[in-house]
């Protein structure tokens, strides 16, 4: 017996019946009464639609200074004492960067078409623009992506998820200043160059909205850049910061995509986009004032970046309260941010109640500052919580924000294509836990039922989506959580590093296969690599 096969065996679960009703609960959990019937109905899913799992380099690879690879600002930041919750960083991870031939045979077990990773920029440049270019991290990932081709498996490339070389933070302050554009758009080039006869989707930045947040307002995330009343940080400004980041992390984009229309898309026949976190954002009350305010959150968080790549400015409510604030786009700029996206990344987990905070008296909390938009965010209406919560303070579970999410970003940006980037359930590993516990996760298999069939729905109402990526494919380094924290398909022990697959990863295999899912066929491509 191989030892993917050993990996392979499956947790015991007490009777056949109850597996049997996990499998098929996509049939009977439904986000409300009306898509129980269409449940019933032929797959809504194309033939080419894509399913996949997700991760990102730094939680997965580890491998943190191996084969030429430079430090990067979360190597730094959780070697630095107080950080991460159970102390840990991501320096072995899950060993994906040695284990991804057992990881793609994973990957193959489920059944999935796709699969979305991030490459580790701190690998490819060391130095960033100011040094060479690693050939050693390009090999490694041109061996990747040849082995998800060989497997059926698209490989789905995000340029960066929060990881960058400390070299660019250390020189200039990183996405504070415009000089990360030029860092950026020089990654992106030999991304492009190196992996694109391969690859033909592209995401440029992983979750800007919420970097910006974590980074530069609460503090919580590197380069921990606070003010009072949001944290106590040694240095940066929450009033002002996100609003620099965001603007260079939305030209960053800009520059990306510009360089890939103007150079390689032609030839390479990809697409590309970018992917943001998504909250759905529900009126406390049916008044006006609060409607009004769950606007207002959306364009303070998803809008605040998608408005300026597709309609080239910052949303309406963002510019009557933060209007001076705001940096300005110039004229160069605005052209180059007419080159847009072709697909818009989703990012789902959550919902959360807003209230009105200025015809409203609001205590303080998350989102009620002018910097914020004056919209009070809470998991509860008088003491109820919207959905089911769970271990995570910040995770409940409510399928029906799904279809609502996709209905507003369908409604907002003329049905841009669409595809789920991340979705996934986690949960704090409990002391008294057991293996066996966590290998039989009934509340991920709920989670995924029940968020999948909201998007059976939007999908039905006519969102043109193209893809779902569960979030994730193993258990692994979940920033601030550390270990505690876990969301993967496969369980991994991270002291042997040994993966089992979960019952949500049979389940989700068998879901896969009811849909009838094809393998991708493999895009032609020549045996030799460019070379640096």
């Amino acid at each position: 017996m191989s030892k993917h096969t050993a990996a392979m065996n499956f947790p015991t679960v007490d009777t056949a019946l109850f597996i049997l009703m996990m499998l098929l609960s996509p049939l009977f959990i439904s986000c409300d009464q009306t898509t129980l019937k269409q449940s019933l109905d032929p797959s809504p899913f194309p033939s080419n639609f894509l399913f996949g799992t997700s991760t990102s380099s730094y939680q997965v690879e580890g491998a943190y200074l191996s084969e030429g690879k430079g430090l990067s600002n979360w190597d730094v930041f959780t070697h630095t004492p107080g950080n991460i919750d159970d102390g840990s960083s991501g320096d072995v991870a899950v060993d994906h960067y040695h284990r991804y031939l057992e990881d793609i045979d994973l990957m193959e077990s489920l059944g999935v078409n796709s699969y979305r990773f991030s490459i580790s920029w701190a690998r490819i440049l060391p130095k960033g623009r100011f040094g060479d270019v690693n050939s050693e991290g390009i090999k490694h990932y041109n061996k990747l992506i040849d082995a998800l081709l060989l497997k059926g498996i698209q490989p789905f490339v995000t340029l960066t998820q929060f990881d960058s070389p400390q070299e660019i933070e250390d020189k200039y302050g990183a996405w504070l200043s415009p000089e990360s554009q030029e860092d950026f758009g020089y990654f992106a080039d030999i991304c492009f160059k190196s992996f694109g006869d391969r690859v033909k989707y592209w995401f440029t930045i992983n979750e800007p909205n919420m970097q910006v947040t974590l980074s530069y307002r609460l503090g919580s995330h590197p380069p921990a850049h606070c003010s009072q009343p949001f944290g106590n940080c040694s240095q940066g400004n929450s009033e002002e910061e996100p609003f620099i980041a965001a603007h260079n992390l939305i030209l960053s984009h800009a520059t990306a995509v510009d360089i890939y229309r103007t150079k390689y898309q032609k030839d390479q026949g990809g697409s590309i986009g970018i992917i943001l976190n998504t909250v759905w954002f529900e009126p406390i009350t049916s008044s006006t004032a609060d409607k009004l305010a769950a606007e207002r959150a959306q364009s303070f968080y998803m809008n605040w970046f998608l408005d300026p790549i597709i309609y080239g400015k910052y949303p309406a409510e963002m510019m009557n309260i933060v209007g001076s604030t705001l940096p300005k786009f110039s004229s160069r700029d605005k052209e180059k941010l007419k080159q847009g996206l072709d697909f818009i990344g989703i990012n789902h987990y959550t919902s959360t109640y807003v209230q009105d905070c200025i015809f409203s008296a609001c205590k303080p909390g998350p989102g009620a500052s002018k910097t914020e938009g004056f919209c009070l965010k809470n998991s509860q209406k008088h003491g109820v919580p919207l959905g089911e919560p769970t271990t995570l303070f910040w995770l409940n579970v409510y399928p029906q924000g799904m279809w609502k999410i996709i209905k507003y970003i369908k409604e907002r940006y003329k049905n841009t294509p669409m595809f789920i980037t991340e979705n996934g359930y986690g949960e704090i590993s409990m002391p008294n836990s057991s293996t066996e516990d966590l290998l039989n996760d009934v509340k991920r298999v709920e989670y995924m039922a029940s968020y999948l069939d909201a998007l059976i729905t939007a999908m039905r109402d006519g969102a043109d989506v193209r893809g779902y990526f569960v979030w994730s494919l193993l258990d692994s380094f979940e920033w601030t959580y550390g270990y505690t924290a876990r969301f993967g398909l496969h369980h991994v022990d991270f002291a042997t590093l040994k993966r089992t697959p979960k019952l949500s990863a049979t389940w989700y295999k068998h879901f896969i296969a009811k849909h009838k899912l094809i393998k991708s066929q493999s895009p032609k491509h020549t045996s030799k690599h460019p070379q640096f």
